[in-house]
């Protein structure tokens, strides 16, 4: 994330990636701030294992753009929610990327979703996340199929 108080809305995508026991690293580095550490960071991603990167950042939000100008690895963005133009400008910094570095956007304050997102691209060449992916989405159904108005 670009910096600590992007922490509220990350933390979702952790939870998640918790929850389908995937291991993942936390880390706060700016795209302006610290563009030197940034891509050192990102440049050991692959030789690490790393399969994909979510990167959340709000204002200017070029994080996701410069991760991903840094690396070949599916980036997906999550736009943050914040001081001014409620999260529009995090988002449109987002998915305007020029045509051959793609970023992968969810909804703002979407690190939940970043997640999900995450884990069925590692899926798609991981089986025992897939049996967990299928599990959580027969488990979301029958959540609201269960569901009852009073």
């Amino acid at each position: 994330m670009g910096s600590s108080s992007d922490w509220g809305i990350m933390k979702g995508a952790t939870e998640v990636l918790n929850s389908f026991g995937v291991e993942h690293e936390v880390k706060v580095l700016s795209a302006h701030r610290t563009p030197h550490e940034l891509e050192e960071w990102v440049n050991g991603l692959r030789e690490k294992g790393y399969t994909t990167v979510i990167a959340g950042a709000g204002g200017a939000a070029h994080l996701a753009g410069v991760v991903a100008a840094f690396t070949t690895l599916p980036v997906i963005g999550v736009p943050i929610k914040g001081q001014s133009l409620e999260g529009l400008d995090s988002l449109l910094s987002m998915v305007q990327m020029p045509s051959g570095i793609p970023v992968a956007v969810t909804a703002i304050n979407g690190a939940k979703n970043a997640a999900l997102l995450a884990i069925e691209i590692m899926a798609v060449f991981n089986s025992e996340l897939k049996e967990k992916l299928d599990l959580f989405r027969k488990e979301q159904a029958e959540k609201v199929i269960a569901s009852k108005l009073d």
